[in-house]
């Protein structure tokens, strides 16, 4: 594991991910991450893109895709509700001889060596996690690890991207953090042919019927803004070709077979999708657009602390 020396501190780095990948289709994205890099004066610095797209559509493939094209090493760090500030820079962990040792995040060790890091999920972080990381996203290029005491300032060839999912299990990020993650790069479902590529590509042991049942089926829940993407697509192709090599009755088609894995994998309603999309069409009130005293009163109860006539009440 590599090390670095840092204000007398010793920090063990991350590994960067090796991961092969390739990015098929939509160029327009790759152009606008790869302008969001450059560089082009010595004032300039480059800006920290949020990639945008439902979950499952390539968002983190993009990014990597990305960093290769600028042969740069790519670290990946996963965020979560339960992401501490130390949790993206540096965790002290105990050896056996007793002694702390300091271990880099991989969003760290990216800074430190001029790697690309991604922060998958970003919008799933608390603002207190973000708040640790304005400095080193705005143009002071630095960041401060209160648990280690030292003080990074990023290398020249540092770059970063958020990616963020179109859901609603997802922190809102303040407004001064959203001015350091310019700009919103969003990632809109395939075409047809570029979602078959991306299947093959990511199949290639499929057969056709297989391959065209799977894109007919993603083609059409895109065309009804149902959120089924190519990650859904992968593993229902996967699971249809296990179940017709595990021994199936020699009878059952593999239509059968596919709308059997479809259904298991993307629930009971999976084959209805006109019925998903009215479904959704027609959903009543959101969790998120009601206050707590929705919970417990309803609209016309004196008690109810956000009825109109609120003043009234002594």
């Amino acid at each position: 594991m590599n090390k670095i020396v840092i204000d007398n501190v010793e920090l063990m780095l991350a590994h960067p991910v090796s991961t092969p990948v390739e990015w098929i289709g939509q160029s327009e994205p790759m152009r606008q991450i790869l302008a969001c890099w450059m560089v082009l004066d010595k004032a300039d610095f480059a800006l920290t893109p949020r990639v945008i797209g439902h979950p499952g559509i390539g968002k983190t493939t993009l990014a990597i895709a990305a960093a290769r094209r600028r042969n740069q090493d790519v670290y990946i760090m996963q965020c979560t509700s339960d992401t501490r500030p130390e949790d993206l820079l540096v965790t002290p962990v105990l050896s056996q001889e007793g002694k702390i040792a300091y271990h880099a995040s991989p969003l760290l060790t990216a800074a430190i060596k001029g790697g690309v890091a991604i922060l998958d999920e970003g919008n799933r972080m608390s603002e207190k996690s973000w708040a640790s990381l304005a400095g080193l996203f705005d143009n002071r290029r630095m960041v401060e690890s209160i648990v280690a005491g030292i003080t990074v300032t990023a290398h020249e060839n540092f770059r970063a991207a958020v990616t963020m999912n179109e859901d609603s299990s997802t922190f809102e990020i303040p407004d001064y953090i959203m001015s350091r993650l310019q700009p919103g790069i969003k990632i809109p479902f395939p075409s047809r042919d570029d979602e078959l590529k991306i299947l093959s590509y990511s199949l290639p042991f499929s057969s056709s019927q297989i391959l065209d049942l799977c894109v007919t089926y993603l083609q059409k829940a895109h065309g009804l803004d149902l959120p089924y993407s190519v990650r859904d697509g992968i593993n229902i192709m996967r699971y249809t070709l296990k179940l017709k090599e595990s021994g199936s009755d020699a009878n059952v088609d593999i239509e059968t077979l596919f709308n059997s894995a479809l259904l298991q994998i993307l629930g009971d309603d999976a084959l209805d999708l006109d019925k998903q999309a009215l479904a959704r069409k027609n959903t009543g009130v959101h969790l998120s657009s009601m206050s707590l005293g929705d919970l417990f009163f309803s609209d016309d109860e004196s008690l109810n602390p956000d009825i109109d006539d609120i003043d009234d009440v002594d």
